[in-house]
């Protein structure tokens, strides 16, 4: 294997490692996205780099995170199961190595029911488990029908889960059945109840996997309103929004309310994943806030 990537090695090492999330453009035109990445580059070990994040049409997320990697911006190539057939997981997964990509994280991908192409037809070849497996699979040199590769993928492998799910038993079997196929690294999705994590983050942690707690910046009550009809395991509490409420720059009480949860995490977790969705200028200040 090759040396590791300086996330993997800032969480072999217990450093609080801090990811945040950027997103592609609905173009070609790149210069505000390298504009973004480097706003991040100086207070994040690494850029996540979203795939057609909620369904809706973007910039290859692999030809991003090449574009950080020539940038000296250490990506996570997000991969989901929604658009593509095993067959062009595992070239985009070879071709992530070739590029110099060593993070992914793997995901199932909102369905296009969500997005702007609802006409598109769904793949989901394989499900997140068996996406994992099949990124494992590479890193040991062979294929999924068990040929031996001209040379194995070298990827820092990572999921999501939910730890705010209701019920909790499914998603905790997900959980499990990721590590054991693969998964050294989770970012979870938004988290409001932070005791409710920590006892999660504290009975999950185990075989050396590293666990990020999700922070999204509300941008306003009206967002978290949003989020709380439309998005599901996204439960933003009613003190929250009514601080938001009672701002006069919601946006900044937002900030405060984020760089507050970061604080808290900092006291126990392997690090955070802040996810402030077309607001990444805002990511530094998060984190001067903790």
């Amino acid at each position: 294997m090759g040396e590791k990537s300086k996330f993997e090695t800032a969480l072999d090492n217990g450093q609080f490692a801090i990811t945040a999330e950027i997103c592609p453009p609905r173009g070609t035109d790149i210069e505000n996205f390298l504009n973004k990445a480097q706003l991040l580059k100086e207070c994040v070990v690494a850029a996540n780099v979203t795939d057609n994040q909620r369904a809706v049409m973007r910039l290859s997320s692999l030809a991003a995170s090449s574009l950080l990697v020539t940038a000296g911006v250490e990506p996570v190539f997000q991969m989901t199961c929604r658009d593509r057939n095993r067959l062009a997981i595992q070239s985009d997964l070879m071709g992530a190595t070739v590029l110099g990509i060593k993070n992914v994280l793997l995901l199932t991908g909102d369905h296009v029911s969500c997005g702007d192409h609802r006409g598109a037809k769904p793949v989901f070849d394989l499900d997140a488990v068996q996406l994992v497996h099949t990124a494992k699979t590479l890193n040991s040199g062979v294929n999924l029908n068990g040929m031996a590769l001209r040379g194995a993928t070298d990827l820092h492998l990572g999921a999501v889960v939910s730890p705010d799910a209701d019920p909790w038993e499914p998603e905790e079997i997900k959980f499990e059945k990721k590590i054991a196929a693969g998964a050294t690294f989770f970012q979870s999705q938004a988290i409001y109840d932070m005791e409710k994590f920590k006892k999660f983050f504290e009975g999950a942690t185990r075989d050396g996997v590293k666990i990020l707690g999700g922070i999204l910046l509300l941008k306003s009550a009206k967002m978290a309103h949003f989020l709380n009809r439309n998005v599901p395991g996204v439960d933003v509490p009613a003190h929250l929004i009514d601080e938001l409420d009672g701002a006069t720059d919601q946006l900044e009480k937002g900030i405060e309310i984020a760089s507050r949860q970061l604080g808290e995490l900092k006291g126990f977790c392997d690090g955070a994943h802040i996810m402030a969705i077309s607001q990444e200028a805002s990511v530094p200040k998060i984190i001067a806030g903790a």
